[in-house]
């Protein structure tokens, strides 16, 4: 497996599993058996970059990884996240970066993680009434106490990655990053590459929209996320059929799947990006690791970014009311 290094040197594998879907906003939700036997396949084709976080479900992703990964020990990395707040039902109500809720949820998560220590925390998103020095400061404290290794921000602007990394370096950045969103290239990319920051890169396919697997006549569960997505919309999935008709054609070419020469040109923008595709099915993660070996030259990278520049694409990729919550 080719590894790629995330900021302070946290080495791991240049494609990641991200596993919000295996029990969380995609539909259908695999059994618990699935899911374990999904990552333990990952782990054992050398996948060493597991993604996770306490909302997701709430609290059932974590502890999947914490039962799947167990044989793993050592041999993988697991980040997770923290930032939203939880109410007794289970329900996101906000956003919560206290002090004092970054600590008591950290001990949560290294309980349901069954590890001593996490290897990457992020916090899941910005919360504007808690300065990002003290966020990053309690991080720090984590970190000299030997309950986190590496600090990461998702979804954060480029002052707020800036303050924070002033007060406890930043290794990484995760943020939504595909050929179809590519607003963190103006800003957030160079600011990374100054400051010797890691990207991980979350749906790098779209949602599954880059894959051609959907159109305007597929049909989601009630309970998929994408449903209140505008760029999942009937009308907006027909407009950007466009976009998977190209991405398709040029992967014909080159003789791979679209979902592979999606990944392989996010492989090649930075030797520092490292994107974490999710599924719930083998044949998925054996088709997204193809796209390691997938070479792109310099003059192709650059071909189909024209191609997709050149390419509308219809409708936001959140809700309005989510929106706000990212590039803070």
């Amino acid at each position: 497996m080719k590894t790629r290094t995330l900021g302070n040197h946290l080495e791991v594998s240049a494609l990641g599993l991200g596993c919000m879907g295996l029990s969380f906003a995609y539909d259908p939700v695999p059994d618990r058996q699935q899911g374990i036997a999904l990552l333990r396949a990952a782990a054992e084709r050398g996948v060493t970059f597991f993604d996770t976080a306490e909302v997701y479900g709430p609290f059932a992703n974590e502890e999947l990884l914490g039962e799947a990964l167990a044989p793993f020990k050592g041999q993988v990395k697991i980040a997770t996240k923290f930032g939203f707040r939880i109410d007794e039902r289970g329900r996101q109500v906000g956003v919560d970066s206290r002090p004092e809720h970054i600590r008591e949820v950290t001990e949560a998560s290294l309980r349901r993680l069954k590890v001593e220590t996490i290897d990457l925390l992020y916090q899941h998103r910005v919360d504007p009434e808690v300065p990002i020095e003290d966020v990053a400061g309690t991080v720090k404290d984590l970190i000299r106490a030997g309950k986190v290794k590496h600090f990461g921000l998702s979804e954060a602007g480029a002052q707020t990655i800036r303050r924070a990394h002033a007060v406890q370096p930043v290794t990484a950045l995760q943020s939504e990053y595909s050929l179809w969103w590519r607003e963190p290239e103006k800003e957030i990319l160079p600011t990374l590459e100054e400051l010797g920051i890691g990207f991980v890169p979350y749906s790098p396919l779209g949602r599954g929209f880059l894959t051609g697997k959907i159109d305007e006549n597929t049909q989601f569960d009630k309970t998929d996320f994408r449903n209140i997505v505008p760029r999942f919309t009937p009308e907006a999935r027909k407009a950007n059929q466009s976009l998977v008709a190209l991405l398709d054609r040029l992967a014909t070419r080159k003789q791979v799947t679209p979902a592979q020469l999606a990944l392989a040109w996010l492989l090649a923008q930075k030797p520092w990006i490292v994107p974490i595709p999710g599924t719930t099915r083998r044949h998925r993660l054996e088709e997204n690791l193809g796209a390691l070996d997938v070479a792109l030259t310099s003059a192709e990278v650059q071909e189909i970014s024209a191609a997709v520049s050149n390419t509308p694409v219809e409708g936001a990729r959140y809700p309005e009311k989510m929106q706000r919550m990212t590039g803070r």
